[in-house]
């Protein structure tokens, strides 16, 4: 019976992420056919579509902390129910937006809902495995997400927008069902009674030089994926063209490509760490594939559209390390703030994208766009594999213990 509880929790989680990806992707890809339907010009949409992107962006930030601060006060569990009503309401009310406002309010409250669905998973996964296998579960689900990522981008081609939010929001509830079986953490419910126990506080990293510190190593590590992801895939038409691409590039294909390679990288980098029993080697592995063909992948010749969207499986499979990445930043932590790290790490990696992209559009005119993205992406991977160094290796760790506390008087 205890296993059986044990492998619903990696299902469920699985599949939340899989819809949590799926609800991403699929706003990139109705963005443009939706806000059409609103009435805005062609002139328009671009600008609405980033400030729409930016809301949603905002959203996850505030759920990573909103969301991450709760699963440590109230329980893993509590993440679950409330992200997955909170996003799949706002997935279904998106159907029936009729003005820019309305969608930007529901961007919003999306974003905050999906901001706690993949960490909340991680953590409860991580929590309830045994301390060998737990690397296994964590790639289940990061894999699951590749596949929702597929099929958010196959469902907004096929259907109408409104039907694709329907689907999603309708998805969300259905899992909601499956929800009910779940059983918290006891590694959790073993101190939740425990008051003098600071859970979920954030003035922990205030007054803890070493525990922010390890923060923002972890931040570092997983920079890159989101900055291939938000630039590279993002500008693959641009690149195309700059490289001399025989054909035309499209960044739909181009992210699409980038998941099969991505789905290859996370399950084999997470079956890698089992086997080689350690989470720096397999990570700092990839991050190094990572650099010399991002170099390869900027030098590109006048090649057709097939070799250039097989390169973009290749940097998805790079920067597969995205599932060990995530179990070895939950390892990293206490009982009592494992929650709140784990949820809204995710969020404020996605968020780095913000200044990266800013750092391009300064740097471009000076360098040109190959060079510009070889610069971000390299001073990222360099970065990424120094912080590496100062993280513990977590492989097989117990996680039964807190971060230092203070007494409350």
């Amino acid at each position: 019976m205890q296993q059986k509880k044990l492998w619903l929790a990696v299902i469920v989680s699985a599949l939340g992420y899989f819809v949590d990806v799926y609800d991403i992707i699929l706003f990139t890809v109705i963005r443009v056919p939706s806000l059409k339907a609103l009435g805005l010009s062609d002139e328009l949409i671009t600008s609405v579509g980033l400030r729409l992107i930016n809301i949603q962006l905002l959203g996850m930030l505030i759920g990573g902390l909103l969301w991450g601060v709760l699963g440590d006060k109230r329980g893993r569990l509590s993440i679950l129910f409330g992200s997955i009503i909170l996003y799949s309401s706002a997935n279904l009310a998106n159907a029936f937006v009729t003005n820019v406002e309305q969608y930007a309010i529901l961007r919003l409250l999306a974003g905050i809902g999906l901001a706690g669905e993949l960490g909340a998973g991680i953590t409860l996964v991580a929590e309830l495995m045994s301390k060998e296998k737990r690397g296994i579960g964590t790639t289940i689900i990061t894999t699951a997400g590749v596949f929702g990522g597929i099929c958010g981008g196959l469902v907004g081609n096929l259907l109408s927008w409104q039907m694709a939010y329907i689907l999603g929001g309708c998805a969300g509830f259905v899992l909601l069902l499956m929800r009910l079986g779940l059983v918290e953490s006891l590694m959790y419910s073993n101190i939740k009674q425990q008051a003098f126990i600071q859970k979920g506080s954030l003035a922990l990293f205030v007054q803890s030089p070493a525990l922010f510190k390890k923060y923002i190593c972890c931040l570092l590590v997983g920079v890159p994926f989101w900055v291939f992801v938000g630039l590279f895939m993002a500008l693959a038409p641009e690149i195309g063209r700059a490289l001399d691409v025989q054909g035309p590039i499209t960044a739909g294909w181009a992210i699409l490509f980038f998941n099969v390679g991505l789905g290859v990288g996370d399950m084999s980098s997470g079956l890698l760490s089992q086997w080689l029993g350690s989470r720096k080697k397999v990570v700092f592995s990839f991050l190094s594939f990572a650099c010399f063909f991002t170099l390869i992948f900027l030098s590109l010749p006048s090649v057709s559209p097939k070799i250039f969207y097989s390169f973009c499986s290749i940097l998805g499979f790079c920067l597969g390390y995205w599932a060990v990445f995530l179990i070895m930043a939950t390892e990293q932590f206490g009982t009592n703030i494992r929650a709140t790290v784990a949820v809204s790490l995710p969020n404020f990696v996605r968020a780095m994208v913000v200044p990266f992209s800013l750092l391009l559009t300064f740097i471009k005119p000076e360098y040109g766009l190959l060079w510009s993205l070889g610069l971000i992406a390299m001073a990222c991977l360099i970065m990424a594999i120094g912080a590496l160094f100062f993280l513990q290796e977590t492989f097989a760790k117990s996680l039964d213990f807190v971060e230092e506390h203070k007494v409350r008087v």
